[in-house]
């Protein structure tokens, strides 16, 4: 079986710029909070394809859910030939108009037989905890890797941070720790990238954040992007500016392209999400760490 790389979801000079499209509930609560009401299936389905629609063209690869779009975005040929398709694997516990709690591998996944066909990377998402969980999550994300490779596939491995609520009560909760921390434990376990939280959230001044997204590099093993959420919209294009100065190889971002968008006219794609798409990719062909120089 011949290993894939990172070229099926690069740009022509290494860098990678891809789109988030996985949302589920949290995207359901979204429309919800945007005015828009508790959307039916049918609706998040909609919404994930136009986007696919609307910005595949500029995208180095693609991320969506198997329940939300996958077989009609796969079978309908949607995206370009230099868009790669990534599916996200991750069995999701959440609550209602709640945050992702834990996670596992899809069932689907695990199955002998499931077809993969036309799909270039799987991702997992781990919320990554100093609890009593953590050993089973990095036994967890070894299993995603070790699969992944058996399936030929490239393997997107998203560690979240998050407090205990023992943190949070004696204030010892430090978030730039945390993702540090997080990308020393999991990101030497052999995935083909690592996609990260920003430091800071994007906030503070330019030298601060670039010193953190420094200390970040030093501690991940491999290729990294870095991911939208928890970052001001309009702060994202620094975010990954700076990342990438730091040693990133681009972004897989989603909430800071089309957040805005939700709830909304579907032709606000175009004005309003295509624009930011084509700005960060400028930056990650400017200043992005190609794949192949990563280590």
């Amino acid at each position: 079986m011949s290993h894939p790389t990172l070229d099926a979801l690069a740009r022509p000079g290494g860098g990678l710029a891809m789109v988030a499209m996985d949302q589920r509930e949290s995207l359901r609560t979204m429309f919800d909070d945007a005015g828009a009401g508790r959307p039916a299936d049918d609706v998040l389905t909609a919404f994930k394809l136009e986007v696919a629609r609307s910005l595949g063209d500029l995208a180095s690869g693609f991320l969506i859910d198997r329940r939300y779009g996958f077989d009609e975005l796969r079978d309908g040929r949607l995206l370009p030939a230099g868009c790669g398709l990534i599916l996200a694997v991750d069995a999701l516990t959440q609550e209602d108009g709640g945050p992702v709690e834990e996670t596992a591998l899809d069932p689907d996944f695990l199955a002998e037989g499931t077809d993969l066909d036309g799909v270039d990377g799987v991702k997992l998402l781990i919320v990554w905890r100093r609890d009593e969980r953590r050993e089973q999550r990095v036994e967890l994300a070894r299993e995603f890797v070790r699969r992944s490779a058996e399936r030929g596939v490239l393997s997107v491995l998203e560690p979240v941070v998050r407090a205990t609520p023992a943190e949070l009560a004696d204030g010892s909760w430090d978030l730039n720790t945390a993702i540090t921390e997080a990308a020393r434990e999991l990101s030497v376990l052999g995935q083909s990238l690592y996609k990260a939280q920003v430091p800071s959230a994007g906030e503070g001044e330019p030298a601060a954040l670039l010193d953190a997204c420094r200390e970040l590099d030093d501690a991940v093993t491999g290729p990294w992007v870095v991911l939208s959420q928890g970052v001001a919209l309009d702060r994202f294009p620094a975010a990954v500016e700076a990342a990438c100065r730091a040693g990133a190889s681009g972004f897989l971002a989603g909430r800071a392209l089309w957040s805005d968008v939700v709830g909304r006219p579907l032709t606000e794609l175009a004005v309003r999400s295509a624009p930011r798409l084509e700005r960060l990719t400028r930056i990650v062909d400017e200043h992005a760490t190609p794949w192949q120089e990563t280590s």
